[in-house]
């Protein structure tokens, strides 16, 4: 490949990498953003899981595991990482505790996100995060999809996949904008209560963004 080629090679990238879109998938504690997220993984679209990276940087990124443990204390972290049940009862017990958390993590997870997202080529990627709206980062989004299903179907599907207690469910959710006020600010609404087929919503919405 000569200089010209490669100008225009890399012209091209900053082209495309400036006009991509960035779409959020979000919605409440077992309100299937994540089946959502599989579905457009299927259909060729790259998914940034927030909440995935999170757990992984949370152990491997060492600036933000010191901060951690300057606020939360050396034994928040064993031989095999972060102790999560232990973080748990603290935070979803304690809104400033977690608020403290979230301004640890976040900012890593964004960082990364940056990164991830520079190395994609298609023309949307999406972003799947649990908290997007409680935490603004909607605001730098283009577009936002909101999976919702009812608190007494989410509440089961939780217990089944964690093995939580109904009490351990309802206290993460309080930390958790209700469907009503995020629905005022998405673009975009995916009903996953059962009572509609999950994938032609999900195409609507695809046709709609006009890929």
């Amino acid at each position: 490949m000569g200089k010209f080629e490669r100008a225009l090679s890399k012209k091209a990238l900053f082209f495309m990498q400036k006009n991509k879109q960035t779409i959020g998938i979000t919605g409440g504690i077992g309100s299937g953003k994540s089946v959502v997220a599989k579905i457009l993984i299927s259909m060729g679209y790259p998914v940034y899981n927030s909440d995935d990276r999170a757990k992984d940087l949370i152990n491997s990124n060492p600036e933000l595991i010191a901060k951690i443990k300057s606020e939360f204390g050396n034994d928040i972290y064993t031989d095999l990482g972060l102790e999560r049940k232990k973080m748990a009862a603290i935070v979803f017990n304690d809104p400033n505790k977690l608020a403290v958390l979230n301004s640890l993590v976040h900012p890593a997870v964004g960082k990364d996100f940056e990164s991830w997202k520079n190395s994609q080529t298609t023309k949307f990627v999406f972003k799947e995060a649990a908290i997007l709206f409680e935490t603004g980062i909607y605001k730098d989004l283009d577009a936002v999809i909101l999976v919702t299903a009812p608190i007494s179907i989410r509440i089961d599907r939780v217990q089944k996949r964690d093995n939580a207690s109904k009490e351990e469910i309802e206290n993460r959710m309080k930390n958790q904008w209700s469907d009503e006020e995020k629905i005022k600010l998405s673009d975009y609404v995916i009903d996953n209560s059962g009572n509609q087929l999950i994938i032609p919503q999900v195409t609507q919405v695809i046709e709609s963004l006009g890929s």
